[in-house]
């Protein structure tokens, strides 16, 4: 696979993915940059907004927080989480973030190594708010 001429990629650049809640930016992933280690990008979330639970059979999921404060739910066990906080999603554990604050939140993502294919990398444990909502395949195209 060749990389695009460029692997600077801003989040206004690709795609929301809005099916399990909120406001996901895959900025940099084999489609948008052609790594092959993982992906990631930026997440936001209104104040009351989710992301659905899930989790990921094949990677390890990064959350660093950037503003707003966030809770993040591990097998059902909450943790709180603010600006300049890091977590790390092991593999295989559910997953659910929410919104906490009375602010906008912004959080940035990283996960590797990546699925065997793109639509075996989230399994869904809570119907998704927006099943018929856009889901760029790991960010999509540019």
């Amino acid at each position: 696979m060749t990389a695009p001429a460029t692997t600077r990629v801003a989040a206004d650049e690709v795609q929301a993915n809005t099916k399990r809640g909120g406001d996901i930016r895959v900025t940099l992933s084999p489609k948008t940059v052609g790594c092959t280690s993982g992906f990631g990008g930026l997440l936001r979330l209104a104040p009351g907004e989710f992301v659905t639970e899930h989790y990921h059979p094949h990677s390890e999921e990064f959350l660093h927080i950037v503003q707003g404060e966030l809770e993040m739910s591990l097998d059902g066990v909450p943790t709180k989480l603010g600006p300049g906080h890091s977590l790390l999603v092991p593999i295989g554990v559910r997953h659910r973030l929410v919104n906490t604050g009375s602010v906008p939140a912004e959080a940035v993502f990283h996960l590797s190594p990546l699925a065997p294919r793109p639509e075996l990398g989230h399994v869904d444990t809570e119907q998704p708010l927006n099943a018929g909502a856009s889901n760029p395949d790991v960010g999509g195209t540019r």
